[in-house]
């Protein structure tokens, strides 16, 4: 339940991040070194401490959501997502099977914590320093970042937490029984706390400490409801959790562009800086150029997990599919735009806000969207 918690998350703060310096870059803000060093430098220390701080509230909620939502009586039974770290521990520290699966208590939530926590840590450091080098490339050889840095963040950001994510608890569950959890978790909330002293001293984003954590939160609520979708579906649907990856992050990343390229256009036009995207296209015209380039990347998607055999997909359910994703990509703009004008009309940047929501409302969007497609094939009799 905690992986597409973990994901959302780092996707997101490195999605703001993006979005922050990409407004900055066509803003003109970052073309002076000595602002730009103290603008990407404030935003690193920024992100350590969001990432921190929010992976440790959603150890806690997976943690506890461990304890409403009901786990299989057998190993044999299930091979969700939530049942990966209790096959683990019944592999450390064998418990007769009669008694089912342990449940999660403090030794749990301490792995879970010092786990999610120093993944954040590392993803921060090595997702935000790269993507404050894109931004910077970018804006040297006069490309939009509004159109690369999003998506990248996104992609980069679910490839590089879950993988760190994954080495990080696969090495810690050989402790779990001793302090080193525990010595993890407090040294990496003690990086926290000395990476809030420097915001606070830096001018340039201390504002933005107070900002954004209500759509972090919200967003990492949403994501739990999106984990405890792929924890239920993923063994009862043959390849649920490889459609899933794409049926939801695919649009995302477009929203993701299109959000932050109407935040910039807004900033542009409330500063009265005159920016060559006031000549550019209209924003009805660039959701259906975001979306037709979404279509033939599914097609491809699907064509592969067939060429190679990963996935059985009948006629009908590819055809079905391909559908629920377009529906998919067309609602994530129109949810794009509208939530980036509904947050600007209330004062709210949404740089800050309007990515962490987006992004986890169409996780789980997606995810319920393809959970009605088998559902909808399989009533036809389609044998998947």
């Amino acid at each position: 339940m905690i992986v597409p918690v973990i994901m959302n998350l780092k996707g997101n703060l490195e999605m703001n991040l993006s979005a922050r310096l990409g407004t900055a870059a066509n803003m003109g803000e970052l073309d002076d070194p000595k602002r730009r060093r103290k603008t990407i430098l404030g935003n690193l220390a920024l992100l350590q401490v969001q990432g921190i701080v929010v992976a440790c509230v959603a150890a806690v909620l997976v943690v506890f959501l461990s304890f409403i939502v009901p786990n299989p009586s057998s190993p044999a039974s299930s091979v969700g997502l939530n049942n990966t770290m209790h096959l683990t521990l019944r592999a450390t520290r064998p418990l007769p099977i009669n008694k089912g699966l342990p449940k999660s208590g403090l030794i749990e939530f301490v792995m879970v914590a010092a786990s999610s926590m120093l993944s954040a840590c590392m993803a921060s450091v090595i997702l935000g320093s790269f993507m404050c080098f894109l931004v910077v490339l970018c804006r040297h050889y006069g490309r939009d970042p509004d159109n690369i840095a999003p998506p990248v963040a996104s992609f980069l950001g679910d490839l590089v937490t879950l993988s760190l994510l994954a080495g990080i608890s696969s090495v810690l569950i050989n402790w779990v029984n001793t302090l080193l959890p525990l010595i993890i978790a407090i040294l990496v909330i003690c990086s926290a706390a000395a990476c809030g002293v420097v915001v606070r001293r830096n001018d340039v984003v201390r504002d933005l400490i107070w900002q954004g954590w209500i759509p972090l939160f919200g967003a990492m609520v949403i994501s739990s409801g999106t984990g405890i979708v792929l924890d239920m579906f993923a063994s009862r649907y043959p390849g649920f959790p490889l459609l899933a990856i794409v049926i939801s992050g695919l649009p995302g990343s477009v929203g993701s562009i299109f959000i932050s390229r109407l935040s910039t256009s807004l900033h542009a036009a409330a500063s009265h800086f005159s920016h060559s995207r006031d000549t550019g296209p209209s924003s009805r015209l660039v959701m259906v150029a975001l979306f037709l380039v979404t279509v033939p990347l599914e097609v491809l998607f699907l064509v592969i997990l067939h060429f190679f055999g990963w996935i059985h997909l009948p006629i009908v359910f590819a055809i079905s599919s391909l559908a629920f994703f377009c529906c998919t990509a067309w609602l994530s703009l129109i949810v794009a735009r509208s939530l980036t004008h509904y947050l600007w009309s209330k004062g709210l940047d949404p740089d800050m806000y309007a990515l962490p929501i987006h992004s986890a409302l169409m996780d789980l969007i997606g995810q319920l969207l393809l959970v009605l497609c088998f559902v909808l094939v399989t009533f036809l009799g389609v044998k998947l």
